[in-house]
């Protein structure tokens, strides 16, 4: 895998801290995979991996879920040479509240959710609406491996690598219309699997937006997989939106829905508290959400009762590569 040096001012920590052992193994074996065309057959059995994806619990671990085939990393600036979240944590600590309110109820009740077969719908304002299947969005573009900072509304953060590919290779080949503006993301919404769908939280289905600019950005990401292995139920298996210089909300699970749009989309949090959660919610340190300051944040990981809170960066460190996108904007309005 190459690995770029990251542009936005960390420090390069030992390699050991950066991957363990365990898992570069694994990745390793992965690229050997490869090199003999075993892992194509990989792809084509995802139907029969779904039993082993349900069997994610509170203490997960890497070789539990299967491998997903080769994955690359190449993408200037998208990789921090941050230590990583360890996996455990990334996978039981979540917010997907088609599952629950608190932060272990989508690993002990995601289990239910049927990834198997999966299609994700692409309509609205293209020139190729379409019905993808899962087989079919894996094929249509080289997977690759990105190891992303994610930063939570409520203060805490992570640094997972994630796999996938951008989401403008998708958009490209669909071909949107010129009047198409804006990009909506429309989540499962099953109660008969997602056991929390339907209470009074949130407006059903989660929906959430991005502005085409910002889902043409190679940064953001259609994801499949966290830690070379397919993702998770509860992380938003079988594939989830990643949009690492916002807040995680923006970041829709579980997609069933793609659709292209001239007009703002109506998201899941902005409808249930606008003048907390805005349509753009870049991470931003100086916008205070209204109940709290969003100035430092907690790592996942680094819970010590005496733990040093984190300074939260501009677009949560990817200034450099999306701030262009926001030129002559009042951030602190459109929040």
């Amino acid at each position: 895998m190459l690995i770029k040096t990251s542009r936005d001012g960390f420090c390069h920590p030992l390699a050991s801290e950066i991957t363990s052992q365990r898992v570069y193994a694994g990745r390793r074996d992965l690229i050997k995979l490869m090199a003999t065309g075993v892992a194509g057959a990989a792809l084509a059995s995802w139907a029969s991996r779904e039993s082993q994806a349900q069997s994610a619990t509170l203490t997960p671990r890497p070789g539990k879920l299967a491998a997903l085939p080769g994955v690359k990393s190449s993408l200037a600036g998208a990789v921090t040479m941050e230590k990583l979240t360890d996996y455990k944590d990334a996978s039981s600590y979540n917010n997907f509240y088609e599952f629950g309110t608190d932060k272990a109820d989508p690993a002990k009740n995601a289990h239910t959710l049927k990834t198997s077969p999966w299609t994700v719908e692409i309509e609205g304002l293209v020139k190729k609406p379409a019905r993808y299947t899962l087989e079919d969005l894996l094929k249509l573009s080289a997977q690759e491996e990105r190891i992303y900072r994610m930063r939570c509304v409520e203060g805490w953060s992570m640094v997972i690598p994630w796999v996938g590919y951008s989401l403008s290779e998708l958009i490209r080949k669909v071909e949107p219309l010129g009047n198409a503006r804006y990009v909506e993301f429309v989540t499962q919404a099953d109660p008969k699997t997602m056991p929390f769908v339907g209470s009074r939280v949130l407006d059903w289905p989660y929906v959430e937006g991005l502005r085409m600019d910002e889902a043409m950005h190679p940064l953001t990401l259609l994801t499949f997989g966290m830690y070379g292995e397919v993702l998770p139920n509860q992380n938003g298996a079988p594939v989830r939106l990643v949009v690492p210089w916002k807040y995680g909300f923006k970041s829709g699970k579980s997609l069933v829905k793609i659709r292209f749009t001239d007009k703002l989309p109506a998201t899941a949090w902005n409808k249930a508290a606008a003048n907390e959660y805005g349509f753009f919610s870049n991470v931003n340190p100086n916008v205070d959400h209204p109940r709290w300051s969003q100035g430092t944040e907690r790592r996942i990981g680094e819970d010590g009762l005496f733990a040093k809170k984190r300074k939260t960066l501009m677009f949560n460190g990817y200034e450099a590569q999306v701030g262009q996108l926001y030129a002559g904007m009042d951030l602190k309005k459109n929040y």
